[in-house]
């Protein structure tokens, strides 16, 4: 099954769902995280003069007396400075048994209220021995049984959720989506937390603690949104905090931008009576407010009435004028200048692909009903005109939509074809100023946007009528995300897009394997656009072998097939643009008289040299350090520079084509804002003859002068330990040989490779996405890989690499129980070091789970590690990524 649609859009439970819960449906947990059980029966020696004397109490008013404690029994509360060693809840209460521990509670001790809690009932025989009185005293019994409830999870441990009582205060005010504070444990202040349901619920039984206080003004994700954060909590196995603050930008939640202002109105007693008894500068404010008839600052009531602000406070102390205090963008935010990156409007009329693609997909935004699409064309087809009229068609029907590309540097290009065919387009992407993107979320919350466009984060954009969700280039594996919670953009669209019953429109010239499949087996609808806009043919490919010495230009990456090409491209005044998938200017740094490699001392990869700035740098950590001039080890001052970066690639540029001026775009001079748009803008205009770079050059990007696209090195990534490495290998060359040939002029593309007879380099030499699809899902079936099953992954890492491989044994053999106790087929490859062994000073070990259900996959770990802990003294952590799409 592809794991594209191998699980429930929600789990049962949330299916359609409201977020008011009868109180039949009560939650089964305390605040502070006891279990709820029937109150249990009394003591054996509970007699009826016993009871009696509680009711004779009840009728004169009195509170009853507890009986003395038996001797070695716990007391009903705790002493100042005593704490117990085991929560009572925790223990097992049977008589003639020890009180062993059979569970353990993330919350702190202080969280729980003895004199309300219920000891863990087995059969509820009246035989059970209580330590207190459980059974509610008789003053409760005439309190309301039903209290609303909010259920709060945190984004730190305890992660809940944990029900809390509403006060009456707060009954109108506090939704689900909202963020609050409450208490928890022995903290003094207000813990924040997430709440993600109001409902019903009987406390009779039990004290629950209240919501201390509302830290928004209202919910920052409607009902929807909260549906799909507790998804992705069950099906990314994360904490449904996490999600949230993955959800809810930081500068939205720290409000940047914003400053609260007071407003003044007046006071409903004031009459022209009362003001005209006031001083003359008091009654100039007063009739200026009252003729105004709104709100005014403090600030606009001095320049109205010519006055210093000491008469606006003698009028506040006086309560004649009413202060309100709110929260808004101040005027001095710096929002950057949505501009386009200089390409011209060209519109067309479609040809009969495009309005045959077009139809198929109005007819699925008119259904009603949640749909998935893939748009199958090739580089050039015209996918983005085929995009903006269907939201044309969206927006119509007062409608807006989301559309998400891989790469930053191709929103500059996006936003300008859109802006140019909507009067209201926001972008989100991570190069924003934290106030730029609060302000921008905020345009998207109140509906005041039709298109939003971002990388994967703009999956969450908060659209009150989301009507269409484009997904750009969805083969890209930029929509994972590589930090927790490690959701996948396709997959969080797809379940977002199906619980709203709108369509997940996916369009790619490289579908990845998992949306192909998707079509194949029902799961997807196919568009096919196969022939390029205007009849304009796909660019001839040539592969230059590498092990050809004549090809080789003496040791430098541009081959003689390649320079000459550029040299023809340069005096028909077009363009070229090279690609090179590594950044900096030498990839290792090796003394040739010991072997002595300058590596990373946090991880097991070597440093590379980047000539600006004279650094060796680890892309993993960013571990940084002057560049070596001898051996750290042996002294020796001829120390080499191996590998090939986009530095060292700009340099040969350079000295082979000295008359050309050449850009370059990789990670180290994209940092600033804007810097994508200005290279962008001047490769168009024509100031710009070569634009070498790292894939994001080789994406999405439309230049009609590009005559040439050299791939400097198509091996890069091809022999990587991933079964994912020859999908990958397509798709980049293919995807880099789209982005010539798209004017009048033609084009041609030249890779340089050591294997050109590999079957993914000879698809992409032709252009034959099918036949590399046959060939690759062969390799596929052999061992179930995706999409013809699921895979799972468990990384363990911790600073001793002994104890972080005993914790591997551990989990393993907890995956292994779960896996027979549930009789299900996964198979559990590991623990083993991965590729990459140390990371950031931690050493790390990985298991890998295969099945052909991803929701096996995902009971079988949730099983296992339901109640699983590290030692907190030996920092071992383990982090669970499903559907990984990088095995380093």
């Amino acid at each position: 099954m592809s794991t594209l649609d191998s699980l429930p859009i929600l789990p049962d439970d949330l299916q359609g769902a409201s977020l008011v819960v009868p109180s039949s449906a009560s939650s089964s947990t305390t605040p502070a995280g006891n279990p709820v059980s029937s109150p249990p029966a009394p003591f054996p020696d509970d007699s009826d003069a016993r009871r009696a004397s509680r009711e004779k109490d009840a009728e004169s008013g009195q509170k009853p007396t507890s009986p003395a404690q038996p001797a070695g029994s716990w007391p009903g509360r705790r002493g100042p400075n005593k704490r117990d060693s085991q929560s009572p809840t925790s223990r097992s209460t049977e008589p003639g048994k020890s009180r062993d521990v059979v569970r353990e509670t993330e919350l702190p001790l202080a969280a729980f209220e003895l004199e309300s809690s219920s000891a863990e009932s087995g059969t509820g025989e009246a035989s059970q021995t209580e330590l207190f009185e459980t059974n509610p005293p008789p003053w409760e019994l005439a309190v309301e049984d039903d209290v609303l409830l909010a259920s709060i999870v945190f984004s730190r441990s305890p992660h809940g959720p944990y029900d809390y009582r509403i006060p009456d205060s707060l009954r109108e005010e506090l939704k689900p989506g909202m963020r609050v504070g409450v208490p928890l444990g022995h903290r003094k202040k207000p813990t924040p937390g997430w709440c993600v349901a109001v409902k019903e619920g009987k406390a009779a039984h039990r004290k629950l603690r209240d919501v201390a206080e509302c830290i928004d003004e209202s919910p920052l994700c409607d009902a929807s949104l909260v549906r799909l954060v507790m998804w992705m909590a069950h099906y990314y196995q994360v904490p449904a905090g996490q999600v949230f603050d993955t959800l809810i930008p930081s500068s939205v939640r720290s409000a940047a931008g914003t400053k609260q202002t007071t407003y003044f109105t007046p006071a409903k007693e004031v009459t022209d009576t009362v003001i005209d008894k006031l001083p003359a500068k008091q009654q100039a404010v007063m009739r200026h407010l009252v003729s105004a008839n709104r709100s005014m600052t403090s600030a606009e009531l001095a320049v109205a009435a010519s006055c210093t602000e000491d008469p606006i406070r003698r009028l506040k102390k006086k309560g004649l004028i009413v202060p309100e205090v709110r929260r808004e963008m101040h005027s001095g935010i710096r929002i950057l200048a949505q501009t386009n990156d200089g390409e011209a409007d060209r519109t067309h009329e479609l040809t009969e692909q495009q309005t045959a693609a077009l139809e198929r997909i109005n007819v699925a935004v008119d259904s009603g009903r949640g749909r998935t699409l893939l748009l199958h064309g090739v580089t050039g087809s015209g996918k983005t005109e085929v995009y903006i009229r269907a939201i044309e068609h969206v927006v119509s029907q007062a409608g807006s939509a989301i559309v998400m590309v891989p790469e930053i540097s191709l929103t500059p290009q996006t936003r300008g074809r859109f802006e140019s065919r909507f009067p209201s387009v926001a972008v989100l992407h991570s190069q924003m100023s934290p106030s730029e993107r609060h302000f921008h979320w905020q345009r998207i919350r109140r509906g005041e946007v039709q298109v939003v466009i971002g990388p994967r984060s703009a999956v969450f954009a908060p659209l009150p009528n989301l009507g269409l969700i484009v997904l750009d280039e969805e083969h890209d594996t930029s929509f994972k995300q590589d930090s927790q919670p490690r959701y996948h953009a396709r997959k969080v669209a797809h379940a977002r897009a199906m619980s709203l019953g709108i369509p997940l429109l996916l369009g790619s010239a490289t579908p990845s394997m998992e949306a192909w499949h998707a079509t194949q087996s029902g799961h997807a609808e196919l568009i096919s656009m196969p022939d390029r806009v205007a009849g304009r043919p796909m660019p001839d490919v040539q592969l230059v072998d590498l092990r050809v010495r004549d090809d080789r230009a003496g040791g430098g990456a541009i081959s003689r097939p390649l320079k000459q090409a550029v040299d023809e491209t340069l005096r028909e005044k077009g363009q070229a643009i090279l690609l090179l998938n590594r950044r900096g200017f030498a990839t290792t740094i090796q003394c040739p008289a010991c072997g002595h490699v300058v590596a990373c001392p946090d991880c097991d990869m070597p440093l590379t040299h980047h000539r600006d700035g004279g650094k060796a740098m680890c892309h993993y950590c960013d571990y940084t350090i002057g560049t070596p001039p001898w051996c750290p080890a042996c002294r020796f001052d001829g120390i080499r520079y191996g590998g090939l970066g986009t530095q060292k690639l700009e340099v040969e540029a350079k000295a082979k084509f000295p008359d050309a001026k050449i850009a370059r775009m990789d990670g180290d001079t994209m940092k600033r804002p804007g810097s994508h748009q200005r290279v962008l803008s001047e490769f168009r205009s024509g100031e710009i003859d070569i634009l070498l770079g790292t894939q994001m050059i080789a994406k999405g990007l439309d230049f009609p002068n590009v005559l040439l696209v050299g791939v400097i090195n198509a091996d890069s990534a091809l022999h990587f330990p991933d079964f994912r490495a020859a999908e990958r290998t397509f798709q980049l060359v293919t995807q880099v040989a789209g982005r010539t040939g798209r004017g009048d002029r033609g084009g041609r593309v030249i890779v340089q490779t050591f294997t050109p007879e590999h079957p993914a380099i000879q698809a992409a030499s032709r252009h034959d996405y099918f036949k590399f699809v046959e060939e690759e899902m062969v390799n596929r079936r052999k061992f179930n890989y995706p999409p013809l099953g699921s895979v799972a992954r468990i990384i363990i890492r911790g600073p001793v690499e002994e104890k972080t491989e005993d914790v591997a044994d551990s989990i393993l053999a907890r995956l292994e129980s779960a896996r027979d106790l549930l009789k299900s087929e996964v198979r559990i490859l590991g623990p083993a070091p991965p590729p990459i062994v140390r990371l950031r000073g931690k050493y790390r070990f990985h298991l890998l789970l295969q099945a052909t259900d991803s929701a096996v996959v995902g009971e079988v770990i949730r099983r296992a590690l339901a109640d699983f802990k590290t030692d907190p003294k030996e920092e071992i952590e383990y982090l669970i990524d499903i559907d990984p799409v990088n095995l380093l």
